[in-house]
């Protein structure tokens, strides 16, 4: 099957790509870009991809659905098209980068394309999603494609930082081996969880501090 990804990701994933479950996977998609209004633009769903080439992924951040909002979702994790207002979770992720490392400029906007060119892959569980209708795409045969992708960095890869907000993400890394990679687990930063756990864990200073660890360039956060 042609799927329209990055290179290095398509040869990494190229079995996937076969399997009946994706096949299925694909038609459902097709089939509700064609009939309703679908997040995130079709050119963007595996932006993610894209724009962090497997051979340069040096940092996981998890999410679970897109955006389901007009124009916020751009295919990554947490992130939002320019000019959009940077949704709450996104405040908060901001807030405890300020207080994690105060000597980060604050970030002119929610568009996080400038962490997935370092090396951070803003995975979501869930690749696209139904305009207003958060979780309408969840068990349609996605999950089982972004566990496979968490899956071959694991085996594939060494010293990979994996961010795992909330419960949600935390089970689906189970599958990363920790001993050659670092796993970093907090609450969600969404404002309802955000209190318990969130705000003081310090990924972002963790993070780098690993990277430096192992010879790896630190990330401008």
């Amino acid at each position: 099957m042609s799927v329209k990804i990055e290179e290095s990701w398509r040869k990494v994933l190229a079995a996937e790509f076969e399997k009946p479950y994706f096949q299925h996977l694909i038609t459902f998609v097709r089939g509700e870009y064609a009939t309703t209004t679908v997040y995130p633009p079709g050119p963007a769903i595996f932006h993610a991809f894209d724009a962090c080439p497997f051979d340069q992924v040096k940092v996981v951040i998890l999410g679970q659905d897109p955006y389901h909002g007009k124009g916020q979702a751009n295919g990554l994790s947490f992130s939002v098209a320019d000019g959009v207002r940077t949704p709450p979770s996104l405040q908060n992720i901001f807030k405890e980068l300020q207080d994690d490392i105060p000597t980060s400029s604050p970030p002119a906007n929610g568009n996080l394309d400038r962490w997935a060119q370092q090396g951070v892959l803003l995975l979501n569980a869930t690749l696209t999603v139904r305009a207003k209708e958060p979780g309408s795409h969840q068990k349609k045969g996605w999950e089982q494609f972004t566990d496979a992708v968490i899956q071959r960095i694991s085996d594939e890869k060494e010293h990979v930082v994996f961010i795992l907000w909330g419960a949600y993400a935390q089970k689906k890394g189970e599958v990363i081996d920790e001993k050659k990679h670092l796993v970093i687990r907090s609450a969600h930063p969404s404002p309802y969880a955000a209190d318990r756990g969130f705000f003081g864990s310090r990924p972002f200073s963790k993070t780098n501090a690993y990277l430096q660890q192992h010879g790896e360039k630190p990330i401008e956060w």
